[in-house]
Parts: structure tokens; sequence; C-alpha cells
């Protein structure tokens, strides 16, 4: 282990100081990837080996296969630093992932050496799932490479935010400060297309360790760091989420009849002692009483603390709930949307069905949809691999994947929280893990292809039963055309106010209108639906049928509902009919709609202050998303004009649509 001379000066004065700065020091997890024969294994040993992280029987044992296998003539291969298995030192490849530990003075670290040959994705896809960071190796000779595409791609899906792109065997091309600078743009034009903040390049050799450890001489053209010290300086501590409070109950800790704990470990976020808790799925709330470390009780625990809490009220809680603070919940949804990394040889097709592990919950779940996968190499979606018919993914495939669970699930979008984000798949019987996924954040994504599935159904159907009375009878009668004018917004953003408004000045105006209120609906119609992402999709579905048969009735429909989902919103005006759809945009920031919310309610019994204190699951601008409009046909600002002046921006805007000629 390189040691500082700070850090040998307190060895030699106190042991027990240094190993208690020691434990406290940064840890830092990473991965190398690439194509084959990169120079992966390489880097990682001359790391190891420059950074004194060898012991000396390890080292022996390396220079006699070295000398064996004749990989670097008389020089000792650092590459069997990592090359552990023998399959990989006979090919001189990597095949499994070899993990390996050092520290600096600075830092501690974790690397994850992961395969490059591309049957081994899987294998890639597991170092990349703890990674803070990850080393992307180019061949200098060789330049980007379509492995090196992929490998970029998948960390990216996995979550790194930090990219070090090692343009390696650089004595190979005589440094050329030329190559270097073609390989970092042929990069950088593929990383746009990544979700990847920070992507740093180094040119160096890992063989002869420029720029790898300490700065080489063959680069004056050069001016950052080596790879040593930007591992030692990047910053990370704001990658972890320390605001969403996360603890997966891992099991009941009962050891005599005076103690009961839950133990686990913090998956994201800070508890103190003393602060409420609620314990999820069955929304009780309780106070932490303590909290029990290794070494005693302590006042906090952070994420990646694993501590045994103790809570003030004798609540039912077991493994597989969690507990979060009240006023920031995760979603609980049967319904999950997911990017899965599939790594068995027998595919993941429709309709089958598996157990899936996310943090302590474990859940048998079905495959109700293949939506696409990607084709990694450029990053764009395709067609879903067909397996006897149905749509799959075979080995090494990624894809977007619904699944539906046999109950609900406690989760966090993964691109939010990576604890709380992630699952894998088991086989149910055979109990091997056949897969790995990232949630993703919930969306109506299946709403193309479920209009597909309902058309296809459709055209089983006899044709459409046809009224005597066309459409231009109707509006010869009614003396206007039928229009429906779909009345978005956050809840308390007035738009059932503007809409009832609206109705009684057309009706004065001897126009037929109706409103179409969804909680109104939620009475009747849809008094069998919920509030997740699917539940409002068909609720939207509804209203809009609802209204297109209103409109063949010749009326003029006002409909006002949240539907939060611009796919949702999309659909309802392919059912309306895009010629008689107006889309408007109730538009009120959120802590407006909330005023309004508690001045209706100062008791504390609004709808937005029982979401806020967890007591309303899936509650539209505070535990569920809201999509504003990209093009609304009408904007009314219902926080700066009032109801009534909205109210005749509605009616104007009807009045010159339905004035025109029927068609």
């Amino acid at each position: 282990m390189r040691l500082g001379a700070e850090d040998r000066e307190l060895i030699a004065r106190d042991v027990e100081a240094y190993l208690d700065h020691y434990q406290k020091r940064d840890l830092l997890r990473l991965l190398t990837a690439g194509s084959v024969d990169d120079g992966k294994s390489t880097l990682i040993g001359r790391l190891l080996y420059d950074t004194q992280a060898v012991y000396d029987d390890h080292m022996s044992a390396v220079e006699r296969d070295s000398r064996k296998h004749g990989t670097t003539g008389t020089a000792a291969d650092l590459a069997l630093l990592t090359d552990g298995l023998r399959a990989e030192r006979e090919q001189g490849i990597t095949i499994d992932v070899a993990y390996r530990f050092f520290a600096t003075s600075k830092r501690k670290f974790i690397i994850a050496d992961t395969p490059g040959h591309e049957q081994y994705t899987r294998n890639m896809a597991t170092g990349a799932s703890t990674a803070d960071l990850a080393v992307i190796l180019v061949d200098a000779r060789h330049g980007v490479l379509a492995q090196t595409r992929r490998h970029s791609f998948i960390a990216s899906l996995l979550g790194i935010r930090h990219l070090v792109v090692a343009v390696n065997k650089m004595d190979l091309v005589g440094w050329s400060e030329q190559r270097f600078g073609e390989i970092r743009a042929e990069y950088a034009d593929f990383a746009a297309r990544l979700n990847v903040p920070d992507v740093h390049f180094i040119p160096l050799s890992a063989l002869q360790g420029d720029n790898v450890v300490t700065k080489g001489a063959h680069t004056p053209w050069y001016h950052g760091p080596a790879l040593l010290g930007y591992l030692e300086e990047v910053h990370i501590a704001s990658d972890r989420n320390m605001i969403d409070l996360r603890f997966p109950v891992q099991f009941v800790n009962r050891p005599n009849l005076d103690f009961r704990g839950f133990a686990g470990t913090l998956a994201s976020g800070v508890v103190r002692t003393g602060e409420e808790v609620m314990a999820l799925p069955s929304g009780r709330r309780t106070k932490v009483a303590r909290i029990v470390g290794p070494r005693g009780d302590l006042p906090e625990a952070f994420a990646g603390q694993a501590v045994t809490l103790c809570l003030a009220d004798e609540i039912d809680v077991s493994r597989g709930d969690m507990l979060v603070h009240p006023r920031n919940l995760p979603s609980m949804e049967r319904g999950l949307e997911a990017i899965v990394v599939w790594m068995h040889d027998a595919p993941l097709v429709e309709g089958r069905t598996y157990v899936v592990k996310c943090g302590t919950q474990t859940v048998s779940a079905e495959v109700a949809q293949v939506e696409y996968r990607f084709d990694v190499n450029t990053v764009h979606r395709a067609e879903p691999s067909r397996f006897d018919g149905r749509a799959g993914l075979g080995l090494n495939e990624i894809g977007r994947v619904v699944l539906e669970t046999a109950r609900p699930v406690l989760f966090d979008a993964y691109a939010k929280n990576r604890r709380t984000g992630c699952f894998v798949v088991i086989d149910r019987m055979t109990n091997v893990t056949v897969g790995a996924g990232m949630l993703v954040d919930r969306k109506p994504v299946r709403t193309e292809s479920a209009l597909r599935s309902r058309d296809a159904a459709r055209s089983e159907l006899p044709d459409r039963v046809r009224s005597r009375v066309t459409g231009g009878d109707r509006a010869a009668k009614l003396g206007h055309a039928p229009l429906t004018v779909w009345l978005t917004g956050l809840p308390r953003s007035g738009k059932t106010t503007v809409a009832l408004l609206a109705e009684k000045m057309l009706a004065d105006r001897g126009i037929a209108a109706a409103a179409l209120d969804g909680v109104t609906l939620r009475f009747g119609l849809n008094r069998d639906l919920g509030y997740s992402a699917d539940e409002r999709a068909e609720a939207t579905r509804r209203a809009a049928e609802a209204a297109r048969l209103m409109n063949d009735a010749g009326l003029v429909v006002i409909a006002s509902l949240v539907s939060p989902y611009r796919a949702d919103r999309d659909a309802a005006r392919r059912i309306v009919g895009d010629d008689r759809f107006v889309e408007a945009w109730a538009k009120a920031p959120l802590d407006v709609c909330e005023a309004r919310d508690a001045a209706l309610h100062p008791d504390g019994a609004g709808l937005y202050a029982r979401a806020r204190r967890g007591e309303v699951r899936s509650f539209t601008g505070v535990t569920a998303p809201y999509e504003e409009p990209e093009a609304p046909g009408l904007v009314l600002d219902t926080s700066a004009r009032s109801a009534e002046e909205c109210a005749r921006a509605v009616v104007e805007a009807v009045v010159v649509r339905v004035s025109r000629p029927a068609v």
C-alpha cells in the first residue's frame, strides 16, 4: 500500500489512530471495461504494483506464471494479478469479474476487472451495478470499437455518472497527440447520446506505466492528472442519495424479551433518534427510539450503514417492509417498468413468471410485455427478439420490460435511487439468477401497444353501429358543431371551476354543452379505479370514450381531468378525433395549488396536506409526476386570471371552432 509521509508518521506515533483514520477514508468503487486486449487487466495490475498493494508471494507467483505462459517475455505480466482463473491465464483474456482492493493516503478503492468479450456482457453488467466510476479502455491503435460503445452504454444505463476514457497503448502509436485527439473526438460524439455528465480522457501506457500512477515524460502535450491522481480527487459524494430515507427491513432482531429491533442497511438518506418514520406498506407511524450500531447506540445513521432501529411503538414490521420519512414516500406499484439485462441461455419471454427480488422484498412477477430491446452498438431501440412467436430477450440482450407482480412492490426509480431501484430476476424452478433490472419512472408507455391490442380485438367485432342521424343533421338542428375541450392541470389549479362556468356561459349562448369532471366520473364510470399510472391511463381512456359519444350526439364537452401524462392525453385525442379536440392547460404553480387547498381545509384535511403526510399515495405534484402540455391549444393562467376570465377564454375558443360548417 502506497503511504504518504503523513500516514507513515501517524503509524509510527499511534497505530490505533491510523487505523481509525484509515477506516474513515472515502471509498471509490470503479470498474474497467472495454474491448478484448485493450489492456484492462494490465492497467489494474500496474495500479496495484505501483501503489505497493501486492504481496511478495503473490508477485512471485505472477513472475513464475509469466515465464510459463511467455506473454511478456522475461518481464512480469501484471495482468496475471487479476486474471485468476486457469482459463484466463491460458487464453490471455478475462472471463469472470475480478475484484481487487487497494488504498492510498487519500482514498480506498475497490476495482472490478470486467470481461471484454461480448459473450460475457452479463458479467460486465454485474461489475457495473455497484460502481461509482468506470474506466473505459481504448486501444490507441484501433480506436473506439463496438464493444467500447456497448460497455459505455451499459455503464450509462446502470447509473454510473463518471467515465474515464483511458486511451491505452499510446507507446504503440508513437505517443501521437493527433491520434489521441481523433479518439477523443470520436468517443465524445458517441458519449453525447449517453446520460453521463462527467467524461474525462487520459492518454497512457499500462505496460510502461506512463500516466497511470505518475505523469509520464512521453506526453508533454497532456496537461491533466495521471489516472490515479484523478481517481483520488474525483468528487462522488454528491452522487449518493442522502435525501430520501429508505430503510429496507432485513430481519426482526429479537434476542430476548427486552429487545425488539429491525435490522438492515440504509439504502439512502439519514435517520436520527427521535424523528418520525412511517412503516410501509402498512402506513403506520412511529418514532425512532434507538439506533444500534456494531459498537453501541448512535445518534444518527447514514446511507450504507448497517444498523438496527428500535421503534417507540409496537407496530407490525417484518422482512420486506420499509421505514421512510412520512413526507417522502417511495412508489408502491404492482405494475413495474424496468430495463432488464438478461443473463441466461433460456430467454425471457412474455407471459412467463419469475421471482423478482428487489432489496429485501421477494415477489412473484409475470412478464406482461417486452416493449423493445436496445441495439447497444447504436443506442437505438429495436423490436424485441422472438421466441416461439412471443416477444422476449435472449442472452446478454437488454430491453424495456413490463412486469406485473403478485403484490405491490416498494421502489424508487433507479435514476433517483440505485439501491431501491434495482432488482434481480430468479428462475422459479432452478433458483438461478437469470436477469437484472433497473426500475424506471412509471409511465403509461403501454398506451400505444394497448391501443394496437384493442384495435386488433375490435377487428374481430362486427362494424360499429351507425346512427341514422348524421353529424351534419345534428349540427344543423343544434346550430353548431361538436367539440371536446380537454382541460388538464394540477389538482386545485381551477379546472373544474372553469369548466362549470364555461358550461353555463355556453348554455346561455344556446350552445349544447356539458362538463365532464374527473372527480364526478370516479363516483360512477371510474369508481373501480385507483391512482396508479395504469389506472389513471384507463380513467383517461374511459373519459375520452365518453366525450367521443357525447360529441357524436352533437354536444360540446368540457372535460376537466388531471390526466397527468402526455401519452394519456395524446391517446384521448386519438379517441375523440383530432378535428374536434382542443387541449387546454389550467396553468398554476404547485405552491399556488397547495395554498388554495390549505385555505379550503385549514384543519389540515386537504389532499395536499394528506399527501405530504403520506396518507395519500400517488398524488399528482407531490408523490406522482405531472407532465405539462408541450403545445396546448389553449393556456389558461389560473394563478393570474380569475376563473370567469379563463372561462370566457374557453367560450371564445369554442365559439370559433363550433361555428364552422359541420363536415
